[in-house]
């Protein structure tokens, strides 16, 4: 009795999907399923997290996403003609498939904004390789010909998206809804279709979250997402349709005349065998003028610093700087060392203020390139904690920077590595308690003082559950009043679930070639133009790629600041470092 869902989405289809991801893995253990997909609205920000999550839960992960197809070109953007866009699920196969499909994710997230992140037809046939695709939901193209303008049309649309992807990676999607008039509609006119063009037909369930009686917590998450209240007769609502992840013997049960739409979903799963690469490291290289050996010019510029901070002849100094270089050059981070240091070099030549901060103080390399401030014989830090030889994972050098000065530290980045091969990096804002709380109670129409009320008693950074027990009177309301007790339990649902993207305060993650060849990409909803990598931070290291954290920081700014009023007045030059 074998399925594999696989159009599902987490969390990360922004206050559209219910799904943790740690949740759904455990459902889809619960259920024994062999395989499972990842398809998010348009993005690819959970892939990492679903697959290591998955591995380690001995189920098959499948890195795919529902993609939003523009009805003319991705350049066209022209009032309610281009606002309306058709869904396609894709899956990718294997490296190659997950190489095309950040290029449509981030093409999409780049050129085709335009309310949703949209491809268009000529983008999807250069980059189809290796991907398999299904024809979609209900707003799938066909199927939306099919409901609105009958069978002929579906037809031809259907013909087009052969054309451009081919049979042999192309399945007409049957979705599970039986209580659906339209669905039905579809899903006979699929089976049609099928039939006459030699096209497989799956089945799957267009999951949002996990458990049917998850349905109204759903509705109120659509709420928070449009901003309207429950009582909104017009609002968006999905409550016709169970989006839960079912489990195969109810769907084995409802289609045993056709069982076939069932395992041709193991059959798409057998195909898709990507999987990600953790163990090589994605790192350019430092490139200096009239140096041909790294190496060498970095021993070079750490021996003519030295006379600027020890004795020259004290063995133990050169012991450590040996040392230091020799498991450096061990663990191959020579360019790495070198990138950091033409970065701090920039920033003094620039008089823009800059600290490496955290473990990089234990260097003598970093004292020497003036990396750190921090001298580590002195004050007897261990090298170990930035580099350790017996358990080799990437050195984080953090910088901050005067916050004034950080766009142009970060300008002089791209200006040396090229403006693709750099980005800055995703985080999402995640709904906590007292924010859910005020969330909730906003979408059910409640009373805004009441809300506040709840939200007040919570203690910060606590969980609901635990502020239930812990705080007396946050019990006592939930106890005696219906209306807070319904919102703290929509609340504790919601807890937890992402709700918008932001940019990273620190990540700028540098490639060796265009970002776009390793991780997806997007615009940010910060700064017009600026661009950042899907992926949080962790997960762009686990990808070997090279991240900084470049912090901008006011009181770096104030000390600037202050040393220039002095200079001015006083005519003095006050090294801050001493």
């Amino acid at each position: 009795m074998d399925f594999a869902h696989l159009h599902v989405h987490t969390h990360f289809s922004l206050l559209d999907g219910l799904s943790k991801i740690d949740d759904l893995v455990l459902r889809a253990k619960e259920l024994e399923l062999p395989a499972i997909a990842i398809t998010d609205h348009g993005n690819m920000y959970g892939a990492v997290e679903f697959y290591e999550k998955c591995k380690k839960a001995g189920i098959k992960p499948i890195i795919g996403c529902e993609l939003y197809v523009a009805p003319r070109r991705l350049d066209q953007k022209e009032g309610q003609i281009d606002s309306k866009n058709y869904h396609l699920t894709a899956l990718c196969k294997n490296a190659n498939g997950y190489k095309n499909l950040i290029q449509l994710v981030s093409i999409s997230g780049l050129d085709g904004f335009y309310y949703k992140p949209r491809i268009d037809k000529e983008i999807l046939k250069k980059y189809k390789d290796d991907i398999v695709f299904l024809s979609g939901c209900l707003k799938g193209e066909i199927a939306q010909a099919l409901i609105n303008s009958g069978m002929e049309v579906a037809e031809e649309k259907l013909k087009e998206y052969v054309d451009i992807l081919g049979k042999e990676d192309f399945y007409l999607e049957l979705q599970h809804h039986p209580n659906y008039a339209s669905q039905l509609k579809v899903n006979e006119g699929l089976r049609e279709l099928g039939k006459k063009y030699g096209l497989k037909t799956v089945l799957t369930c267009d999951s949002h979250y996990l458990r049917t009686e998850d349905r109204d917590t759903h509705e109120v998450l659509l709420a928070i997402q449009t901003g309207v209240t429950m009582n909104d007769n017009d609002r968006m609502s999905l409550r016709d349709f169970d989006l839960s992840l079912k489990d195969p013997k109810e769907l084995y049960e409802h289609y045993k005349d056709e069982p076939e739409i069932l395992k041709n979903s193991i059959e798409i799963a057998d195909k898709c065998n990507f999987d990600f690469d953790f163990k090589s490291l994605n790192y350019p290289k430092a490139s200096f003028k009239g140096v041909e050996n790294n190496e060498e010019f970095l021993k070079k510029i750490v021996y003519e610093s030295l006379p600027n901070f020890y004795d020259i002849k004290d063995q133990k100094i050169i012991d450590r700087i040996e040392y230091e270089l020799s498991i450096i050059k061990q663990s191959g981070y020579i360019d790495y060392i070198l990138i950091v240091w033409d970065i701090v070099k920039f920033c003094v030549e620039n008089k823009i203020p800059c600290n490496a901060r955290g473990s990089a103080a234990g260097s003598i390399v970093c004292y020497l390139l003036r990396i750190s401030n921090v001298d580590p014989i002195k004050f007897d830090l261990y090298f170990e904690r930035f580099l350790n030889p017996e358990r080799v994972s990437p050195p984080d050098i953090d910088l901050d920077v005067s916050d004034k000065d950080r766009s142009a530290v970060i300008g002089y980045i791209t200006h040396r590595f090229g403006e693709k091969n750099v980005a800055q990096v995703a985080t999402f804002g995640i709904m906590k308690s007292r924010l859910a709380v005020r969330d909730v109670t906003r979408a059910l129409g409640l009373p805004y003082s009441l809300g506040d009320q709840i939200a007040k008693i919570m203690p910060m950074n606590m969980k609901i559950e635990e502020a239930l027990e812990a705080i007396p009177e946050l019990k006592e309301i939930y106890l005696s009043n219906l209306d807070a007790k319904l919102v703290i339990d929509v609340s504790k649902k919601l807890e937890g679930v992402a709700r918008h993207l932001s940019t990273h305060a620190a990540g700028v993650v540098v490639a060796p070639t265009e970002l776009v060849n390793y991780v997806p990409l997007q615009h940010s909803s910060r700064k017009e133009g600026e661009v950042v990598v899907q992926y949080s931070k962790d997960y762009v290291e686990k990808l070997g790629l090279l991240k900084f954290d470049i912090l901008g920081l006011a009181n770096l700014n104030i000390i600037k600041q202050s040393l220039r009023v002095i200079k001015k007045i006083h005519g003095k030059d006050i090294d801050i470092n001493k």
